[in-house]
């Protein structure tokens, strides 16, 4: 009888060892599955945020780039006539473009009364100061980027309903001052997610230069007015607020709740799930930041450099290198806008390059960038370029430069700068490229004016 209850009890034994078998052998299969969750959710955040970025790049810079391309028409437009109008090179009112200096003898230099750069100054003087105020300021990002889409929507609005040129001017500073605020917002704010969305983000503001001077151009080639080509481009702040608070993923500390939290505020869930190392460190004074300024000019005057060559060509030579033999199929107007077209090509190349091509001496692309001021200046004096399409090849060339030293540079920073400095030395560093086109449009206005004094040689 005790064999027999021995033998049920080495049986019961066995039985609950295979139970507990299985039962970790679910439990490993279930830490599995949710491990394999857990993986596919961070993998689809991450591409969400990386698409995020690039869309925000996109729209940032979409509006700055489009009052560029349209600088030329801007500077043109009979604000005081009544009739309807066309594209590029048709009369009358409601906003079109007068006709051109085509046909003028005297003056075969088809020079504007305003140089381009005075469009320039209006699109890059807000967003100058916007970038020198938002690293000192602690408004919410959320803050920030509905005032953005705010300005978007107020540039459009304002260039495409004008009734005078101050009004389409005032558009302008509405444009530029939001893509600042923007630029210096969204790449500080790339401090909280991985180092590739500074990638996407750089490919995305090429591609805006691209897509926003290439709309233009299709738009007004086919028969639009300026105006009207403006005003169908209101869509572009409704996806940039979509992009912002519907697809891209936002750390704790940064959602803004009712009412907002602090920026920079953590739960005290997220705080204990963190590691010591991973923690936000406390804001920089103003005494900190400004220390930091000296290590961080490294980066900085190369850009400066590059951006000042590389505006002086866009804003003061292109609009003067002009060929009035292709006018039969490219008057004036058209040969500027797609100048802009090819150089923003370049510039979306080279800014979506940096996971292939690395650039640590950006010192390099300045030299040669001012190499095409000369190349430039001396063509738009003497006009010894016969071939527009060289001048395609020469302007591609310049923007692909461009697009290196901004891509480039903020990857360095990304990678090379400590995490407590690393949100503020983004968002300052934007300033170089600002100061450098800043200088360039109070130089381009003078080259202008004396290139066109000149006979053509």
């Amino acid at each position: 009888m005790s064999d027999e209850i021995e033998v049920v009890g080495t049986y019961s034994d066995t039985e609950e060892h295979e139970s507990l078998t299985d039962q970790n052998s679910l439990v490993s299969q279930n830490g599995s599955l949710v491990d394999e969750i857990d993986a596919a959710t961070k993998r689809k955040k991450h591409w969400r945020n990386l698409l995020s970025f690039w869309l925000l790049g996109l729209t940032n810079n979409f509006a700055y780039v489009v009052m560029l391309s349209a600088a030329h028409d801007i500077l043109s437009q009979d604000f005081n006539g009544g009739g309807g109008g066309g594209g590029g090179d048709a009369g009358g009112g409601n906003g079109s473009v007068t006709p051109g200096n085509d046909t003028n003898t005297t003056n075969p230099r088809d020079c504007n009364t305003i140089s381009t750069g005075a469009v320039l100054l209006a699109d890059i003087i807000p967003s100058l100061l916007m970038k020198l105020w938002a690293p000192f300021i602690f408004l919410h990002i959320h803050g920030r980027v509905s005032l953005v889409v705010v300005l978007g929507t107020c540039s459009f609005l304002l260039v495409g309903l004008a009734t005078s040129r101050i009004m389409a001017i005032f558009g302008v500073i509405c444009a530029a001052a939001g893509a600042g605020l923007g630029e210096v917002s969204f790449l500080s704010y790339s401090a909280n997610y991985h180092e590739n969305v500074v990638s996407t983000w750089s490919s995305g503001t090429g591609a805006a230069g691209v897509f926003g001077a290439v709309t233009f151009a299709v738009l007004t080639s086919a028969g639009l007015t300026p105006r009207t080509s403006v005003l169908i481009m209101l869509v572009v702040p409704l996806i940039m607020s979509v992009s912002f608070w519907v697809i891209l993923t936002h750390p704790v500390r940064t959602k803004c709740c009712s009412p907002c939290m602090k920026y920079g505020s953590i739960s005290e869930e997220e705080e204990e799930s963190m590691l010591p190392s991973s923690r936000p460190s406390p804001p920089l004074t103003f005494s900190q930041k400004m220390n930091l300024l000296p290590s961080l000019m490294k980066y900085m005057i190369p850009v400066f450099m590059v951006y000042l060559a590389e505006y002086v060509i866009n804003q003061g030579l292109l609009e003067l290198v002009y060929f009035p033999e292709d006018r039969a199929w490219l008057d004036h107007h058209e040969q500027y806008r797609w100048y802009q077209v090819i150089y923003q090509v370049g510039v979306m190349v080279s800014r979506s390059s940096v996971n292939f091509v690395h650039i640590n001496h950006i010192w390099k692309t300045s030299v040669l960038q001012w190499i095409n001021v000369v190349l430039f200046l001396t063509c738009a004096i003497y006009w010894w370029i016969k071939n527009i399409w060289l001048v395609f090849f020469l302007i591609f060339w310049e923007g692909l430069l461009g697009g290196a030293a901004y891509v480039n540079t903020f990857y360095r920073v990304s990678q090379e700068i400590s995490e407590p400095h690393k949100e503020y030395a983004m968002g300052v560093t934007t300033l170089a490229d600002s100061f450098g086109i800043t200088v360039a449009g109070l130089i381009a206005i003078p080259i202008h004016n004396a290139i066109c004094s000149l006979p053509v040689k």
